[in-house]
């Protein structure tokens, strides 16, 4: 039987912790390691895979497409390793630093509210929160789990439901008080129709009449660059939006918002999910126990802020 290399699951951890940190020298201090020891002992490892897995260059890293399949496969293991000592430990805890990617209105009315129970429950956890609506590439920015909200692209990201969420067209009494309410759709064409600055997968606003659903097209003077700010642009008496419920649900309740052509609202529904690297047998417990925390906690019907 060969000699077994024991430095393996070594080197792969350090070049995890390479991607993970962004630069050798962020890892070393990760480490407390000297920049040139963690530098040669990745070189070490493509001299033995006989690959490049990095591309270096004075202002970055980036992953070559050997890198990013070996750094995808690398968590897995390094993720069975952990699960395997949690095994063996009836006392083992997650720890380490989360890296969680979400839209705008999940995290405002979800994930920040929850956070701080997330955090208490397991005291070990740190967490870095990055707030978009654009969709992020997880590699590249380092993420753990991102929530995203819409139609999932064919990617080999796995992904968990976290519910679904009916959309609604509002607009402030503000607004009504000058322009007044659409009664239909071709109504609607006449108003200040605000949007989502990026590209989305639906281009217009669906509405059914007459036993058929039309799409009307956005196309008001303002765009912003998340749902949220985009409500605050709607509660100012801007224009008209379509919004996720959870997000207007308590400004209608309130009165700070009003329904817009909800005879015609088609009943469609954006599922919400948490997305992540790798298949669910070979996460970090980091990782399990906060999608685990997340199917707990949320209810797309009943938003927390």
């Amino acid at each position: 039987m060969p000699t077994p290399d024991i430095n393996r699951s070594g080197q792969l951890e350090i070049f995890v912790r390479v991607i993970e940190a962004g630069s050798f020298s962020a890892a070393a201090r990760a480490l407390d390691m000297s920049p040139s020891a963690v530098s040669k002992l990745v070189a070490r490892l493509e001299q033995r895979l006989g690959t490049r897995l990095l591309q270096r260059s004075t202002r970055q890293l980036q992953l070559t497409p050997e890198g990013c399949a070996f750094y995808e496969r690398g968590l897995r293991v390094l993720a069975d390793l952990d699960e395997a000592e949690r095994c063996a430990s009836a006392h083992a805890e997650p720890r380490g630093r989360l890296r969680v990617n979400s839209n705008v209105p999940f995290a405002h009315h979800f994930l920040l509210p929850l956070l701080p129970a997330f955090l208490e429950r397991h005291p070990q956890v740190g967490v870095d929160l990055m707030l978009t609506d654009e969709v992020i590439d997880l590699l590249e920015q380092r993420t753990d789990v991102a929530v995203r909200a819409g139609p999932l692209k064919s990617s080999s990201l796995v992904a968990r439901r976290l519910g679904s969420t009916r959309m609604m067209i509002v607009a402030a009494p503000a607004y009504a008080a000058r322009h007044g309410l659409p009664g239909d759709a071709a109504a609607l064409l006449a108003h200040n129709r605000l949007d989502i600055g990026h590209a989305r997968a639906q281009t217009g606003w669906p509405l059914r009449e007459q036993g058929q659903v039309q799409t009307v097209p956005t196309g008001g003077n303002a765009r912003a660059s998340d749902g949220e700010a985009l409500r605050r642009l709607v509660l100012g008496g801007a224009g008209i939006a379509r919004l996720a419920a959870f997000q207007v649900q308590a400004d209608v309740a309130a009165g700070r918002l009003l329904p817009v052509l909800e005879q015609a609202n088609p009943g469609d529904m954006e599922d919400v999910h948490a997305v992540f690297v790798g298949q669910g047998g070979y996460l970090p417990l980091r990782v399990r126990a906060f999608l685990d925390f997340l199917v707990e906690q949320v209810d797309l019907a009943k938003p927390l802020a």
